[in-house]
């Protein structure tokens, strides 16, 4: 396995990790998880993207990248007047509705049949915020950031390889000395799972459930896959459906809410930088279990020292190493002149980030961009 592999897999899994951590311990707390059911969603959530990653990377040979449901996280976060118990029921019927819609052929169809120039646009209209980002970073911090990016111009001009990896210690150095950032404290305290009853109630199957079976799909699958034809692959839908719902369920009743497909991390791991030969980067899923893996058991000492960076350093790592994917993707999003014009409408919807009924951009995006090739046609 190349460092590459290990580069992309790591800095994939710190950005994912870091950027939304904070909201699924809102979730935790919005629903009542004491300390050590906190803890044990956090490591459940962690085991569940790490051997649902590694399952399907190894199984169908290609690089599939799990993520936690962010929107469902937020959702959970927003609701009212449930306790853990009740949202662990509503997890595991989430799960379970997932896993159903692995048998319904027409969803499958339906992602099959999206023109690659639009999921490519979808795909630059996700990654621009994130490379637009570095150069506001720069200007509000430049103590901070602009040797990160010194440091990744440095290093790609004699080996494109290294210079995430390279950028992403460089972040680490800064964010525990110029960025005050505190030590984690030593040694690692190693986390065991907690069991959690689970309550079905039907107001709580109905309030949450549906919503976050619904985000979860709409927002994080859908685009999972897009990313997946953009950059080539031919999407397992069946299968990774049903491998992440039952996972979903399982790994509920120690807390954990939904995982799916990864979008933005999983353009990290699926470029022509992580490895030449596109039929290895299977392999890349086994890189990212393994490190998910080790932020599950060690997550009492990295939760607190993630929340402690500078939310600047891991923008602009994510931003540094996201440029690449998103030069692909604007290539393959105006490669046809057929689908240029609903691709560029799927790239400036998404990019807006506009959102509406607990959806994010990204649907919007693709559904503007369908819409405007059905009428082309």
């Amino acid at each position: 396995m190349p460092v590459s592999m290990i580069s992309a897999a790591l800095v994939a899994a710190l950005v994912g990790y870091g950027s939304t951590i904070a909201l699924v311990l809102a979730a935790a707390a919005a629903v009542g998880a004491d300390a050590s059911q906190t803890a044990s969603w956090v490591a459940a959530i962690c085991f569940s993207k790490a051997i649902g990653s590694a399952l399907l990377s190894t199984w169908k040979k290609v690089p599939m990248v799990l993520a936690w449901s962010t929107p469902g996280a937020a959702l959970i976060a927003a609701s009212t007047g449930v306790d853990i118990h009740q949202a662990v029921g509503a997890f595991i019927f989430t799960g379970v509705l997932i896993a159903l819609t692995a048998a319904v052929r027409p969803l499958n169809r339906a992602v099959s049949a999206i023109p690659t120039g639009v999921a490519s646009g979808m795909l630059a209209g996700v990654l621009l915020p994130f490379t637009m980002a570095v150069a506001t970073h720069a200007a509000s911090e430049p103590i901070l950031v602009l040797p990160l990016i010194a440091v990744f111009l440095a290093v790609r001009l004699f080996n494109p390889l290294m210079a995430v990896l390279a950028a992403l210690f460089a972040g680490l150095a800064i964010a525990f000395t110029l960025g005050g950032a505190p030590l984690p404290a030593a040694p690692v305290d190693w986390v065991a799972l907690t069991f959690i009853a689970p309550t079905f109630d039907a107001a709580v199957l109905i309030g949450l459930g549906v919503p976050l079976y619904l985000v979860t799909m709409a927002s994080q699958n859908l685009p999972g896959f897009a990313v997946l034809r953009a950059n080539g692959y031919q999407p397992p839908v069946t299968e990774a459906l049903g491998v992440t719902g039952l996972l979903s369920a399982f790994f509920a009743l120690f807390g954990a809410h939904t995982i799916n497909m990864a979008a933005i991390t999983a353009a990290i791991c699926l470029g022509d930088d992580v490895h030449p030969d596109k039929a290895q980067r299977w392999k890349v899923g086994l890189a990212y279990a393994a490190v998910w893996t080790t932020l599950g058991l060690s997550g009492p000492v990295i939760v607190p020292a993630i929340l402690a960076m500078p939310p600047e350093i891991i923008a602009v790592v994510a931003g540094l190493a996201l440029i690449p994917p998103l030069i692909g993707a604007v290539v393959s999003a105006f490669d046809v002149p057929a689908t240029r014009f609903p691709a560029a409408a799927t790239l400036a919807v998404t990019a807006s980030g506009v959102a509406a009924f607990g959806i994010g951009a990204a649907f919007w995006g693709l559904l503007a961009g369908l819409v405007v090739y059905l009428m082309g046609d």
